[in-house]
């Protein structure tokens, strides 16, 4: 994993917008082996804000299914996304009716079809109404020739963002590194 700067026990709240240099990740004990590994998964990125919710239904003897959403589902979401997938068969399925309130209805042109179903939508509340996600930006005057990551772009690293804030803080580090790397030569 590298260096850490920092580890939490128990929850963390941010109010506000959380930027991530490098991965999101989520990191659990392996199902397989939890006493030996990790599992880590990635989140999904996208240039938009955005919810996603899956499933799998199974069509009836007329070839309809109705999906349920959860109850809050038109307040927060906009825009919807569907896809489908058959399983099993090959058979037909199409959106029939699209979501209002917190269902939407599949048909298939066979009956007992099995479907697996996902809808991506945009947040439309109100956090995300009045904070909408800038997607590319300039960076403030004082950032500019700074990185995030400066050895990525070939640069030293005093060009981080870390050296520009913390200058003191990074040269007492370099230096103490130093000196510690010459006396265990």
């Amino acid at each position: 994993m590298g260096h850490r700067a920092g580890e939490f026990q128990g929850n963390v709240l941010v109010s506000g917008d959380l930027a991530v240099s490098g991965l999101k990740l989520f990191r659990i004990d392996h199902p397989l082996d939890p006493a030996n590994k990790y599992l880590s998964h990635a989140a999904i990125e996208s240039n938009e804000v955005m919810n996603m919710y899956s499933g799998n239904v199974t069509t009836g003897a007329d070839g309809f299914a109705t999906v349920e959403l959860p109850g809050y589902f038109s307040a927060l979401n906009g825009d919807f996304r569907y896809q489908l997938t058959v399983i099993g068969q090959f058979a037909q399925a199409v959106v029939f009716k699209e979501i209002e309130g917190k269902a939407f209805v599949i048909r298939t042109d066979k009956p007992a079809v099995k479907v697996s179903w996902q809808v991506t939508a945009l947040r439309q509340d109100a956090w995300v109404r009045n904070h909408p996600m800038q997607v590319e930006e300039e960076k403030p005057a004082n950032e500019r020739g700074y990185y995030l990551n400066p050895e990525l772009f070939g640069q030293p690293e005093e060009q981080s963002l870390a050296w520009l804030y913390h200058l003191a803080t990074m040269r007492d580090a370099k230096t103490l590194w130093s000196r510690q790397n010459v006396s265990t030569k």
